[in-house]
């Protein structure tokens, strides 16, 4: 029997006149067939014959009366293969027809309910629809729980609507018409109960099919087959409410200051970073200037490490079990946030990863807004997601889910791994600690797998015996630098302007190499958007000194509102801020003269700083691994913001102190060989050139290129004040002696650094930002 060709009665033979008669129009959403497709499938037909093509028999249950025509529309795999299961014996009446003469003359309509039981064929066996999404080693995007697949969910309407009499069928499809527009009232009056869950599935989806199903039973006053039509399909009403909160929360990503209508969309502009299965601080060691290994030598993990991050919970463990508790860090700016964003909207999408059941994104930071109360997981789960109440699923041992903790650096108290009580069930509450440590543990939600992420210094409190592997994000490579700001400006039409700060932030080697950091990356398109408003911008390269500030800035108002609670317009240095940076900075000064890139939990308590604000909150710093038990260490987030600090703490004093802190030792005489006085700008920067001349090449060169970057009013001025120097304070004298100096320093100086030179009085007096 041909599956493309009209339902006939069960052993007839009739003519071709008569099976035309029979023929049903194509519906009013499939394809419509010209003459010469016709004609091209009824010569494909003939061949399928001749080659001796059999259909399957019928699997369907032998009890049906009778069989509902179906369309010779080809609409979806479902309707095409409910063609083949016509039962032996059953009577074909076709729905669109009045004519009934081919009814036996032994039927009686009379010994019928009123209730049309219609015993439609049922939908085929789960197919994996987008099989050939599935050709990479790790099998993405994995299969759909089978209470969670369309074959399930198509067999339930179907079953719910089958209970409805004539009229009230006609009633449900009367008020669904109410709640879309998407479809008119004569497409739903059209063909039976399998073409209208065809066609509501196949315009609306699964998620707005079922609910509007639901919802419609209920406003007929059929209580018990809408609760029955829910009951049957909660797994799947659990997991179209989790993706609907991750798609509204994610789908569109607010970066900076939140404007009005620059909004971007996460999809158009998202370029995954590298991350790598082997962590060493994720630090990059690249330098323009300096040539001399850092002391210790920074590593950098091998691209044979990296991994998708849609495949972190696709790792293997080393005895061959798949992982469960992943730990994704990185160094501040490096993505984090937004690589969970990508990776919940994939899942949401139904992209990837589709065989975790249900994602649930609890970050440290919502638990912290609880420390006040003792609730069970189950509760806190409730608290964040109402519509999942009940998830009576997360008990079972075959429930394969998905929980987020982001954010662990939010959690601003240490958590006690030691003598936390065990807990073992998923109701018995707690206070938030020791919920944490229950759930990072594996004692609490059992079956889940947890994807925890926090910045290094913040999760280096964690005990290794709870975490199966370590990630690190490494940032962008050179080719997603450009594609990351070349889909920037993609979705304003605007590749010239893509294309203009592309090559402008390549001319500064140092920000090209900063760019890495997402982050960065971010600030660069941000910045050059904004000055390519202006004609005639982008003839000089840019200057380096206000990205640095810019980074310093950003990483200190994001210190005061993520974790100090402080608004967007109330973002205030208060004098603890001040402090706080200037200490850093002269920390960094200090790692400098001594040539070291780290420092160590005494430095800080040295400088009187709180560690937990230095290495995780300011933004600034990062904690480097360590083998067990051994000493931990720190750095900054890239060598030359060390060496901007440095520069910072230098000019700091001489601003706020008038005290030249490079004046020492035998740089005094050098000094009054120039005739320049020690608290003048020239002297200075003259002191900080004769450290620069004497020390080997790269070891203050961006030193001195930052602190000349510093005198220009623009960044002292506009950008620091208000932050770190009153508005309203003077603003520093005898820069044109400073430039003297450096020109006439250009021309005496070795020919390898006055490459470096011409960069310093760049800084110092470009002003076309």
């Amino acid at each position: 029997m041909d599956p493309d060709r009209e339902v006939e009665r069960n052993g007839s033979d009739g003519d071709e006149e008569e099976r035309e008669k029979w023929e049903r129009p194509p519906s009013s959403y499939g394809s419509m067939k010209s003459d010469i497709e016709e004609e091209e499938e009824e010569e494909e037909e003939e061949e399928i014959e001749e080659m001796g093509a059999v259909l399957p028999e019928s699997t369907v249950n032998q009890a049906a009366g009778f069989q509902l025509n179906r369309s010779e529309s080809p609409e979806t795999l479902y309707t095409l293969n409910t063609q083949q299961t016509k039962p032996q014996g059953a009577v074909v009446i076709d729905t669109r027809s009045s004519d009934l003469g081919d009814v036996p003359e032994d039927y009686d309509e009379e010994d019928e309910d009123d209730i049309l039981i219609t015993n439609s064929p049922e939908p085929p066996e789960p197919v994996e629809l987008d099989c050939t999404m599935q050709t990479d080693e790790y099998s993405q995007p994995g299969r759909l729980h089978p209470e969670q697949d369309l074959p399930h969910i198509f067999k339930s309407i179907q079953n719910a609507l089958t209970t409805l009499t004539v009229e009230e069928l006609f009633q449900f499809k009367m008020l669904f018409c109410n709640w879309e527009k998407r479809i008119t009232l004569q497409q739903l009056l059209e063909g039976d109960i399998l073409d209208f869950v065809d066609r509501i599935l196949e315009t609306l989806g699964q998620h707005r099919s079922l609910f509007h199903t639901i919802h419609t039973l209920e406003s007929m006053n059929k209580k018990e087959e809408a609760e029955k039509l829910h009951n049957q399909c909660r797994r799947a009403m659990i997991r179209f409410h989790l993706q609907e909160h991750l798609t509204r929360k994610h789908q569109v990503i607010h970066e900076g200051v939140v404007r009005a209508g620059r909004q971007s969309v996460l999809n158009t502009i998202y370029v995954q970073p590298q991350i790598s299965t082997c962590g060493y601080g994720g630090v990059d060691p690249s330098h323009e200037l300096r040539s001399v290994p850092y002391s210790p030598p920074l590593q950098v993990p091998s691209p044979d490490t990296f991994v998708d991050l849609n495949n972190l919970f696709r790792l293997q463990k080393d005895d061959g079990t798949p992982v469960k508790k992943v730990l994704t860090t990185g160094i501040p700016g490096i993505g984090m946030s937004v690589s969970v964003a990508k990776f919940s909207l994939d899942w949401a999408e139904m992209h990837t990863n589709r065989d975790l059941q249900f994602v649930i994104k609890l970050s440290f930071r919502s638990f912290w807004r609880l420390r006040s109360r003792s609730m069970s997981i189950m509760e806190v789960i409730k608290y964040y997601y109402p519509e999942c109440k009940d998830m009576k699923y997360l008990d079972e041992e075959d429930c394969k889910f998905l929980i987020i903790m982001d954010s662990f650096d939010c959690y601003q108290v240490p958590l006690d791994w030691k003598n936390a009580p065990v807990i073992t069930d998923n109701y018995t509450q707690a206070h938030p600690d020791v919920l944490i440590v229950n759930i990072i543990r594996g004692t609490v939600l059992r079956g889940a797998r947890v994807w925890i992420l926090g910045r290094r210094a913040a999760v280096s409190q964690i005990p290794s015996q709870f975490i199966d592997v370590v990630t690190e994000i490494q940032g962008f490579s050179d080719e997603m630098k450009d594609d990351f700001l070349t889909r920037r400006f993609s979705q304003n039409q605007n590749p010239e302007l893509a294309a203009n700060i592309v090559a402008h932030y390549k001319k500064l080697p140092t920000l090209h190499l900063l760019a890495q950091q997402p982050f960065v990356c971010w600030m660069v398109a941000t910045v050059f958007e904004r000055c390519y408003l202006y004609q005639g911008y982008g003839v000089h390269p840019p200057r380096l000194t206000p990205f640095y500030i810019n980074i310093l800035i950003v990483q200190i108002n994001r210190r005061l509102k993520f974790y100090h609670d402080m608004e967007d317009n109330g973002l205030k240095w208060s004098s603890e801020d001040k402090k706080l940076v200037t200490e850093m900075a002269k920390m960094a000064f200090k790692m400098l003269e001594n040539n070291t890139s780290v420092f160590f939990e005494e430095d800080v308590k040295e400088a009187g700083l709180n560690l937990t604000e230095v290495t995780v909150q300011s933004g600034m710093c990062t904690e480097l691994p360590t083998l067990p038990g051994g000493r931990r260490k720190f750095c900054f987030i890239h060598f030359t913001f060390q060496e901007f600090m440095a520069a910072l703490y230098v000019f700091i004093m001489f601003r706020t102190e008038s005290k030249n802190v490079l004046d020492t030792g035998s740089f005094s005489k050098i000094l009054r060989m120039k005739s320049y006085h020690s608290k003048s700008a020239a002297g200075l920067v003259n002191s900080a050139w004769a450290r620069t001349s004497s020390a080997q090449k790269g070891h203050f060169d961006m030193f001195l290129r930052f602190l000349c970057g510093l005198l220009s009013p623009d960044c002292y001025h506009s950008q620091l004040g208000g932050y770190l120097f009153p508005h309203n304070a003077p603003k520093v004298g005898g820069l044109d002696e400073v430039q003297q100096l450096l020109q006439q320093t250009i021309q005496s100086a070795p020919e390898d650094r006055r490459g470096n030179l011409n960069e310093c009085l760049r800084e110092m007096t470009q002003e076309d930002e």
